[in-house]
């Protein structure tokens, strides 16, 4: 379904303010009331325009951020989170291992043991190809995690 040009510019305006300030809380309805609709007609929109929900959306924002700080800086992990709009560290390990498969000092650790070369790739790709795959809430990555394991521990006792 195609929709309206005008609607897309007011979505795209929201989500440029979320990609300027990821680490602010963007709850639906501020964001509705950036792009001027109502929020179940924003979050309905924003998920047909750009195929993931405005949390997803601003969830791998902030771990795409957090990822980059990680490599780049030596800030301490607890600075990195509350910086990208985490409020609790605890909440922001468990989130960036469900998402990127490994914990915020696992990844600084073999960031740091990897010799780069940055100006050989643009910038641009290597944001993308470290771009977190989010088509599926956290949640349901989390349980399908937890099924493939358990199912990977009954096959090993068997």
């Amino acid at each position: 379904m195609s929709q309206d040009p005008e609607l897309l510019r007011r979505l795209l305006r929201a989500k440029d303010r979320m990609d300027a300030a990821s680490h602010e809380e963007w709850p639906v309805r501020r964001l509705a009331r950036v792009s001027g609709v109502s929020g179940a007609h924003f979050a309905r929109s924003f998920k047909e325009a750009f195929g993931v929900p405005p949390h997803r959306y601003l969830l791998t924002r902030r771990i795409e951020r957090a990822t980059a700080l990680l490599r780049e800086t030596d800030l301490a992990i607890t600075e990195i989170a509350f910086q990208t709009g985490w409020n609790s560290l605890g909440t922001f390990g468990r989130t960036f291992r469900d998402v990127t498969g490994e914990s915020p000092g696992e990844l600084r650790a073999r960031e740091k043991t990897v010799p780069r070369d940055p100006e050989r790739v643009p910038f641009c790709f290597l944001s993308a190809a470290h771009r977190p795959d989010l088509t599926i809430a956290v949640s349901e990555k989390r349980r399908q995690d937890e099924g493939y394991m358990n199912g990977a521990e009954e096959m090993e006792v068997q």
